[in-house]
């Protein structure tokens, strides 16, 4: 029996350069202003990344393997929480697509054999909106946005 998946489609425009874009995504250093965590890799098709949280417990939230890696274009990973990553059916796939628009960059991040319905799915919906919107703000005014910012109550 096969499980239904489903997949997220993000896109925005970022006013940058592709080489800046793709350097925020795999750079631990500036992916922690706007992510709150750093993505650790070596970047070689193959090799394994790890999402690490950016304080004094440096957890590792997130794990997986790059796939395909096309600087300043293209890169796909596999995505687990850590706490599962022995089991390869809990692994879905993120690519991010790097696109020189006139004076701009259109990112296409595209995260897809998710598990439909799992925790993973309903999580990603609101974590890459905050996530993207956060990237788009550090590049454009050099401040990332609070990723762990919380609804204001009424």
């Amino acid at each position: 029996m096969t499980k239904e998946t489903t997949s997220f489609v993000y896109v925005t425009y970022i006013r940058s350069t592709p080489d800046k874009v793709f350097a925020a995504i795999t750079k631990p250093e500036i992916a922690r202003r706007y992510w709150g965590h750093e993505n650790v890799s070596d970047w070689n098709p193959g090799s394994k990344w790890e999402h690490v949280r950016a304080n004094d417990e440096r957890t590792v939230q997130l794990v997986g393997k790059v796939i395909e890696v096309s600087p300043p274009t293209r890169l796909v990973i596999t995505w687990a929480n850590a706490s599962q990553a022995a089991d390869p059916s809990a692994y879905s796939r993120v690519t991010f697509e790097i696109e020189e628009y006139e004076d701009m960059v259109r990112l296409t991040v595209t995260h897809d054999e998710l598990e439909a319905g799992s925790g993973m799915a309903n999580g990603i919906k609101k974590g890459w909106p905050v996530v993207l919107a956060s990237l788009k703000s550090l590049l454009e005014t050099g401040q990332g946005l609070d990723v762990f910012a919380k609804p204001k109550s009424a």
